[in-house]
């Protein structure tokens, strides 16, 4: 087993316990993703009280946004309309995926933005080496469960996926790596 492999899963079962403890982090699909920079502009129609003098997001701007993010499939992943609660987050700060920043660039309070966002704009492509099969002897009894989550590295969420007589395997892709992300996203408020 390489050094990568062992180090993985002694973190993943040290973390573990915090998982199986009621942290709802692990399944976690919200729109949270690695800082990068937008750029992407739409068409602005309004105007808002409070907006910047153009009326229109730009990057550094705190937005407070409804979506409804869904898969080609059509089935619902996420919904803050659901939750009664917009999103915030700051436009261009890394706090979004980069496809969802560029979706609300050039947008006014009222607008409407329906966009579908690549893998390599949203959480990725699936990567192969995310995917790790451990030795079931090393792998405590309570942890050989298909469908169980675990956190691994520094608190990087994971799945168990498969469970066989003679192995573990663990994915620690994101749950919504390689797939194409549509979201309607609606402008609530432009902060400031």
């Amino acid at each position: 087993m390489s050094f990568l492999r062992i180090a993985v899963f002694v973190i993943a079962l040290a973390l573990v316990a915090a998982a199986c403890g009621g942290d709802d982090t692990a399944n976690d699909t919200t729109t949270t993703a690695a800082p990068e920079t937008s750029t992407a502009a739409a068409t602005a129609t309004t105007v808002a009280a409070g907006a910047p003098a153009d009326g229109v997001v730009d990057v550094g701007d705190t937005v407070a946004v409804h979506y409804v993010g869904s898969l080609d499939d059509g089935s619902q992943f996420d919904s803050s309309r659901e939750r009664d609660e917009p999103l915030e987050f700051t436009v261009g700060s890394g706090q979004v995926i980069l496809g969802f920043d560029d979706a609300v660039l050039g947008l006014s309070v009222g607008d409407v933005n329906t966009v579908t966002i690549a893998p390599d704009q949203a959480y990725g492509e699936v990567d192969p080496e995310a995917i790790i099969d451990f030795p079931i002897d090393d792998v405590p009894e309570e942890f050989r469960v298909e469908g169980i989550q675990v956190v691994v590295g520094d608190g990087i969420p994971a799945t168990v996926i498969a469970v066989t007589a003679d192995t573990v395997t663990i994915d620690a892709n994101h749950p919504l790596a390689g797939q194409a992300l549509t979201f309607e996203i609606e402008i609530v408020e432009i902060i400031g």
